[in-house]
């Protein structure tokens, strides 16, 4: 069965589930559900951060200032207030 089929019957479950069995579920998952992650302790977001600073760094992707981006967000106010 795959994963779709697998989410599609759990989530037909849990509509139609008695309280009990919705608080045992949960119960069962809680550490799971409530887990906090932060973001530099996950290693696919720190390799997403890698592969985009090695873009940025070797020239494959440009990169722009605070200065840049200060400019284009005035400007973009201007045009905003303008109309």
């Amino acid at each position: 069965m795959n994963t779709e089929t697998i989410r599609e019957r759990l989530y037909d479950y849990i509509r139609v589930a008695d309280d009990k069995k919705i608080k045992a579920i949960y119960t069962i998952l809680e550490d799971t559900i409530t887990e906090k992650v932060e973001w530099w302790e996950d290693n696919r977001i720190l390799g997403e951060f890698q592969k985009r600073y090695d873009a940025w760094n070797t020239g494959k992707e440009k990169g722009y200032s605070m200065s840049d981006i200060e400019k284009d967000i005035s400007g973009l106010k201007k045009k905003r207030t303008s109309k």
